[in-house]
């Protein structure tokens, strides 16, 4: 039985069942497949020739999952030894596809959540690219640029082996930026003695990056919300009141865009805290500080004494307690609990838009649905990273180049597209605005049809 009293279809009871008792020590992968496989309940009823194909249990279960040592010498001397991961999660459609993540929480759940995410993600953008992710528990946060270059040598030494333009396509992700795709791809040509720019997506402009990919996933966010709120009473961004977590790129082009809809950004954080400028936020200044000077937001304060500054001193973070219109949560997993998804209601929130990946707990999606909150999940909203990253691949196979406008039209159509496929699958299974349940059942469904296209693999 489900939490709601809601008899599961034996089917994905038992898929789910499998999981947890495979798993049990990945609440992170546990919670990612449980979200999808509830949801997916409609579909698996209307086909339940799936059962006989295991079609869930191959969904679920990685191609191949990779865990290695990465040793490196800092800057004292010593020597340093981080684990390293890549999950080539699915195939169905594409080479695998999915960013590089170096953050100390990074574990083997993490990167199989994140992968698993990505299948569906990467499915919805209606491009050829499969699902994986990779990282390591290494922090690049107060170590010096030689020590990243160190590390990042040293955990391409490794993965090159893994990788391709054809078979496994990494990008950055949190704490994988331009500098560290940079570091990387050098020493993956230098093992390879070639130049293979698609092998690597994010790039710098100077060697086979493309334009607008610093800002796909924050614009691309802003895209699809803005098709959300036309769905739902021909809303617009134009007076709502937003706050943004996280002040990496996806939650600085989500301002940025949101700004240019004529939205009032109020509020913006950082690991540490969230400034609050009920002006509004000054946006260059937030760039200045955390592109240019790698510093921590309250500095925010030194120039603009009349804003206010709130220390994250819980899992229950203080922006999410800020009065607003429309929440962007773009900065981690699970960042908005139950207790902040409450506060957020009783605020008068009317959307909540998932810039970062599955960054609301279960609880805390399932009570904004109660709601009639407007939810755009992550695996739909975020997909413009991933999007601009194939159309990356794609010049880089071409010698071509598209200018910034070019590419941030595909940007645009793609996402339209996505919201459309999510808005289409709702409706079809009597979903209404349930966005994530339609987001899971329209990636699934092609999904399905490649497995069952390509045999028993």
């Amino acid at each position: 039985m489900s939490k709601k009293g809601r008899v599961m279809n034996k089917y994905t009871e038992k898929v789910l069942n499998f999981v947890k008792s495979k798993n049990e020590n990945e609440k992170e992968y546990i919670q990612a497949v449980e979200e999808v496989l509830t949801s997916l309940e409609p579909v698996i009823n209307e086909h339940p020739e799936y059962e006989n194909l295991a079609l869930l249990e191959r969904m679920v279960e990685p191609e191949r999952l990779i865990s290695f040592r990465v040793p490196y010498i800092n800057d004292e001397g010593q020597v340093i030894v981080h684990r390293g991961y890549r999950v080539q999660f699915s195939s169905l459609i594409g080479p695998y596809k999915g960013g590089l993540r170096f953050h100390p929480s990074v574990n083997q759940s993490i990167i199989k959540f994140l992968g698993f995410e990505q299948i569906f993600k990467n499915a919805l953008t209606g491009l050829p690219i499969g699902g994986g992710k990779g990282g390591s528990d290494f922090d690049p946060k107060g170590k010096s640029d030689n020590e990243i270059m160190k590390f990042c040598q040293s955990f391409m030494t490794e993965l090159q082996r893994h990788i391709g333009k054809d078979i496994d396509v990494p990008a950055g992700d949190i704490g994988v930026g331009e500098r560290e795709i940079g570091y990387l791809f050098g020493q993956y040509k230098r093992i390879k003695d070639t130049y293979e720019g698609g092998v690597l997506t994010g790039k710098g402009l100077s060697y086979g990056g493309s334009l607008a990919r610093k800002e796909a996933t924050g614009f691309g966010l802003i895209y699809f919300m803005r098709e959300m709120l036309k769905a739902n009473g021909n809303q617009t961004f134009q007076g709502k009141k937003v706050i943004i977590s996280g002040a990496g790129n996806v939650a600085i082009y989500a301002c940025q865009k949101a700004l240019e809809y004529g939205a009032d950004v109020i509020a913006m954080s950082d690991s540490k805290g969230c400034i609050y400028d009920e002006k509004g936020i000054d946006l260059a200044l937030i760039k200045q500080i955390k592109e240019e000077k790698r510093a921590r937001i309250f500095e925010y304060l030194k120039v603009h004494p009349e804003a206010k500054y709130y220390e994250n001193q819980s899992e229950d973070f203080p922006i999410w307690a800020i009065k607003a219109d429309i929440a962007l949560p773009c900065a981690t997993q699970n960042e908005i609990t139950l207790n902040s998804a409450k506060k957020l209601v009783a605020n008068g929130i009317i959307a909540v838009g998932e810039g970062a990946n599955m960054p609301c707990t279960k609880e805390a999606t399932e009570y904004l649905l109660a709601n009639n909150i407007l939810v755009a999940p992550a695996k739909a909203a975020n997909a413009g990273g991933v999007a601009t990253s194939a159309i990356e691949m794609s010049q880089n196979s071409m010698r071509y180049y598209f200018n910034f406008e070019e590419v941030n039209n595909k940007l645009d159509d793609i996402m339209v597209n996505i919201f459309h496929a999510c808005q289409k699958s709702a409706l079809k299974y009597n979903l209404g605005n349930n966005y994530v349940a339609g987001a899971n059942i329209a990636a699934f469904s092609k999904l399905a049809k490649a497995m069952k296209a390509q045999g028993v693999v």
